[in-house]
């Protein structure tokens, strides 16, 4: 079975929030029956994503509130 947890990849200071921000990401790595598969990020948000969206301006992609970006057309 598929196992998933929250990862940090790096801390960087928010310019929105005025404090250090860790951005993360949910990594699901697969089963042990497919060993050589690398793990799948299925999502991203930012530790201070909730702060962030308190604020009178639009918060970040990390926020969690905007949309995902589109895919671009060829």
């Amino acid at each position: 079975m598929a196992e998933a947890g929250w990862e940090t990849i790096r801390v960087d200071m928010c310019e929105r929030a005025g404090q250090p921000a860790a951005l993360e990401v949910q990594c699901v790595y697969p089963a042990e029956f497919l060993p050589d598969q690398p793990p799948h990020v299925a999502a991203r948000r930012c530790s201070l994503g909730i702060a962030c969206n308190m604020l009178d301006r639009p918060g970040c992609r990390f926020a969690g509130t905007l949309p995902p970006d589109r895919p671009r057309q060829p």
